[in-house]
């Protein structure tokens, strides 16, 4: 453990020149006095750094020495990958790892290409989770990802929104799949299924390997997932009017396919300019409180049952908001 934090303090120094003690504890998660003393094994060891006092000062290498001290573990070289999602890898137990792989890949660059990297990495920044919505707790993440990788059966205990609720599993797990800030762990049982991580109360990583099939495609198999899943959550249609206001504010709707069939089903726009289209709808529910969420810019025409839920609800809130 101090070896390796010896090394990646010596590639920090490489890469950033000048760094304050306090700046090396913080990149390295360590005590000021832990980098005291590491930074004496370095010079002990022959490496030629020194320190400079005062306002502006800190630790540097002499000009011109270079460590070759850059190979990747096969645990850093795993999680190259996972560079750009720093939250994502520390979920995943991978957090160390992939800083140390990021120092050793900038260090073995030459100066000009370790400006660049470095300048992309400040202007550039991926944020995974969605906005308006809590992280998941994942507490069985890490043995999730362990049993992917070693390709090793677990036994699940998976609480689901239908009965029955609570229900165990014997799986092959075959990858994990990060969507908006949610994982998801794609598994075989008697068919390929998938789980929300943090729906998973218990995972055990059983000592039983399984195969893992040859012409399995993690990211083929999710686009196929969710093209299904769109299709079988959407049961039924409405006919509705829409505002041509309410057409202009569609580009940032919630709903993406709202927009999609908006765009494909629209009717030549009236006098007011109004239009009518197909809106795929989910259950009644869901459909009302997506139309409410409108307001007077549309008009629902079929099913009469919408029509109806929507009139009543428009109903009491009146009522509720009558003076008097």
């Amino acid at each position: 453990m101090r070896a390796s934090r010896i090394v990646q303090l010596l590639l920090l120094l490489q890469t950033r020149g000048r760094l304050t003690a306090a700046q090396l504890a913080a990149e390295l998660e360590v005590s000021v006095r832990t980098v005291y003393r590491d930074v004496e094994a370095l010079g002990a060891a022959g490496v030629p750094l020194y320190g400079e006092a005062g306002h502006a000062g800190g630790y540097r290498l002499v000009e011109g020495y270079r460590t070759r001290l850059t190979g990747l573990t096969e645990n850093e070289a795993d999680s190259l990958f996972l560079t750009g999602l720093p939250g994502p890898a520390r979920e995943l137990g991978l957090g160390a790892e992939v800083a140390a792989a990021w120092l050793k890949l900038t260090a073995s660059l030459p100066p000009e290409l370790r400006d660049r990297a470095t300048r992309v990495q400040q202007r550039f920044h991926l944020d995974a989770p969605s906005w308006y919505a809590e992280p998941d707790d994942t507490p069985a993440l890490a043995a999730a990802a362990d049993a992917v990788w070693r390709e090793r059966r677990v036994h699940l205990h998976y609480h689901r929104w239908r009965a029955p609720t609570e229900v165990t599993r014997t799986v092959d797990p075959y990858g994990l799949v990060l969507k908006a800030g949610r994982w998801y762990l794609v598994a075989a049982g008697k068919r390929i299924s998938t789980y929300r991580v943090s729906q998973i109360r218990d995972l055990t990583v059983l000592d039983e390997s399984f195969p893992r099939p040859a012409g399995f495609d993690l990211a083929a198999y999710w686009a196929s997932y969710l093209a299904d899943f769109d299709a079988r959550r959407h049961v039924d249609t409405a006919t509705v009017r829409i505002s041509p206001d309410l057409r202009e504010r569609l580009v940032d709707a919630v709903e993406p396919s709202v927009r999609r069939a908006v765009e494909d089903t629209a009717s030549p726009p009236d006098g007011d300019g109004w239009v009518t289209a197909t809106l795929p709808i989910e259950k009644m529910d869901h459909a009302l409180r997506l139309i409410l969420g409108f307001g007077a810019d549309i008009e629902v025409l079929a099913p009469a049952e919408l029509r109806e839920r929507v009139r009543a609800s428009v109903a009491a809130l009146a009522r509720t908001y009558s003076p008097g």
